[in-house]
């Protein structure tokens, strides 16, 4: 993987994360595209990066995250990350099975779509417009939710988001609850991805952080994605707030719409 094509991942990754289009899907193709999609560094790098964009969620939102008088928060948090952590243990081969196939998240990145086409008249009324109104069962409800994401081309952001409107949170704090859920459910994958996961690399098992530490080259995408993943996530997150407020999710629908249905033509030729 060269520079240029670890900067092109990196963005999209710091793009993609936080909106509700799929940043697992985004990436998966970029790779296929670059013709390096099956390298197993790659895919490590792809989730990895990951932590650059979750230190924009906890810079941008630092006063809340550093709030250690508000020790419910961390509850709600703990709680809604336990769905993914043991269902994403259970089902991790199976996932990166799927992983290997761009035709059906292109088709699941088509059926969000649809979704999401719907998702602002389904919730017209919320009643919950400050993250203290949400208590402890709803925090686990969207935890479940967010476990739809595991099919990769789904969307964590979207699963996440679509599950806090349904407890009758505003958009705004749908999104904010769902970019703080991802902190914790990130973390946990990447730390997975570098510490204790076993990837072939170069006809051997070796930890993500044997690979990341094999060369030079290596460890300079690796440091180099996450910065970038970290300034582009940071705007993509400012970004987004402002815009789902005036617009709503009909746009991203469309979006996953229109990219999906191309990248099925792509992939059935």
């Amino acid at each position: 993987m060269d520079f240029i094509q670890t900067l092109v991942l990196a963005i999209v990754e710091g793009i993609t994360e936080f909106l509700p289009i799929s940043s697992t899907a985004h990436m998966i193709f970029v790779s296929s595209f670059f013709g390096n999609g099956e390298d197993e560094f790659v895919k490590m790098f792809q989730v990895s990066i990951q932590f650059g964009a979750i230190l924009s969620v906890v810079a941008l939102y630092w006063k809340k995250f550093f709030d250690f008088k508000s020790y419910q928060f961390y509850v709600k948090l703990a709680l809604a990350v336990v769905p993914a952590l043991v269902l994403g243990k259970l089902f991790d081969d199976k996932i990166e099975a799927i992983l290997e196939k761009p035709l059906p998240i292109a088709i699941v990145l088509v059926l969000g779509g649809i979704v999401l086409l719907f998702i602002d008249r389904l919730f017209k009324n919320p009643k919950i417009n400050t993250e203290p109104q949400i208590t402890n069962k709803k925090a686990i409800t969207v935890g479940f939710w967010q476990c739809l994401a595991m099919m990769p081309g789904t969307s964590r952001s979207a699963a996440s988001i679509i599950g806090g409107m349904q407890q009758g949170m505003t958009r705004k704090l749908a999104a904010e609850f769902s970019f703080f859920l991802a902190v914790p459910t990130m973390l946990a994958v990447t730390l997975y991805s570098i510490l204790i996961k076993d990837w072939n690399y170069q006809g051997r098992e070796q930890k993500g952080y044997e690979m990341i530490t094999a060369s030079t080259e290596n460890l300079t995408n690796f440091f180099i994605g996450n910065v970038v993943a970290f300034i582009v996530a940071a705007l993509a997150i400012k970004f987004f707030i402002g815009f789902i407020e005036k617009y709503g999710f009909k746009i991203w629908g469309w979006y996953r719409i229109v990219v999906g249905l191309l990248l099925i033509a792509f992939f059935s030729i």
